[in-house]
């Protein structure tokens, strides 16, 4: 990767967070996401206190719910994984259900191209938009941001999965197809920044203990085509967006991004890689010396998951990552049958590994070495 000398480093090794799927809200708290929950300014900013103090109460000692008696103008559902609102400004409807994201209904388009002539003439805009004004007026400021997906993701809403087949017979369509999908979410995110200083915490919550405001572009789908069709059809956004909206980031949360890490090095910044589970880490770390490394827990094994092997996935994967200043823990979207325990092994872990590092680099250990499980407090 080029041009690697303005790389951003985390302030405090191994910031660590997580997200809870909506059906954990629904059956610990009640809350419900109806179309309310997502789009009146009131419900807006007293749901988001009262899940910030749902967090505190839980696992307030490990930094959670500090926002809990505070009134934050979130403009979207910062404590959630849910991107929908773009591929309903591009003319896809939504399901809104009780303990469930929003759901997209694919467009089943006939061809590949945009059926809106303009986005930002949609209902679903003009929505969020009278949103921000009410809160604006209300509380002076906005913050938080709207999970904006990424080129493909919002592609596949839009024609199905009969895009794979246009990538193959008819290239020049999808070319076009793709730059308008990036145009919009070009402006889209430009429009969200301006109010609330921030693109990305929606999409990711770690992204607010990095340095500057990481634009994260979802990358979820990548994993359903080849390294050739993604230089040929998507890298070229990449390398412009890490061009021009520094800090960088890719959302990968398949099991397969070190498929693309030769590609990932080849684009002229990436500041951030959220790796999903499976992927392979110490591949990763070769090929992109200088990028923050995300690791992602899986949260369906987390529910079943002994503590012991969620403390070793931790540790061997932050060993594998070799430098903590550049490496980030998260689990995004446990459901309701996750365990208190297993979060909480989450934070205990990376502390331990914090403390760990602290002590052994001064005495001159290798990182590996100082996360091999060996060295863990439960294993003397």
């Amino acid at each position: 990767m080029k041009n690697t000398d303005t790389a951003r480093k985390s302030a405090k090794p191994l910031p660590v967070d997580v997200v809870f799927a909506p059906e954990w809200w629904h059956h610990h708290t009640g809350i419900t996401f109806d179309e309310d929950f997502f789009y009146h300014p009131g419900r807006r900013v007293l749901v988001e206190r009262q899940m910030e103090q749902e967090l505190y109460d839980r696992f307030g000692q490990y930094g959670l719910g500090q926002a809990r008696n505070e009134d934050r103008p979130e403009i979207g559902a910062v404590h959630l994984a849910a991107g929908f609102l773009v591929s309903e400004m591009l003319g896809c409807q939504v399901q809104y259900r009780e303990d469930a994201p929003p759901q997209v209904v694919p467009a089943g388009l006939p061809k590949p191209g945009i059926p809106v002539a303009d986005p930002f003439k949609s209902p679903a805009w003009k929505r969020l938009n009278k949103v921000m004004d009410a809160m604006a007026f209300r509380y002076g400021r906005l913050t938080g941001d709207v999970n904006w997906s990424g080129v493909l993701n919002l592609a596949l809403d839009l024609r199905g999965q009969d895009i794979f087949i246009d990538m193959l017979d008819d290239p020049e369509p999808v070319e076009a197809f793709f730059a308008d999908i990036a145009r919009t979410i070009a402006e889209f995110s430009r429009r969200i920044a301006d109010r609330t200083g921030s693109t990305s915490v929606s999409v990711n919550r770690l992204v607010r203990h990095r340095p500057g405001a990481v634009f994260l572009q979802s990358e979820c789908s990548h994993t359903m085509i080849s390294e050739k069709d993604y230089r040929r059809y998507l890298m070229p956004f990449d390398v412009e967006w890490s061009r021009t909206h520094r800090p960088y980031g890719i959302h990968f949360c398949g099991p397969d991004a070190h498929r693309f890490a030769g590609s990932f090095a080849d684009l002229p910044h990436l500041d951030f890689l959220d790796v999903g589970w499976g992927g392979d880490v110490a591949d990763l770390r070769r090929h992109l010396p200088n990028t923050f490394l995300n690791i992602r827990l899986d949260p369906v094994s987390l529910r079943t998951m002994p503590i012991a092997e969620i403390r070793e996935a931790i540790r061997s994967r932050v060993a594998a990552s070799g430098n903590p200043t550049l490496t980030g823990v998260c689990c995004i979207n446990m459901d309701k049958d996750t365990p208190d325990a297993a979060v909480s092994a989450i934070f205990e872990t990376v502390e331990e590994c914090r403390r760990e590092y602290a002590l052994k680099t001064r005495r001159g250990a290798t990182v590996g070495s100082v996360f091999d499980s060996r060295n863990s407090p439960s294993n003397p």
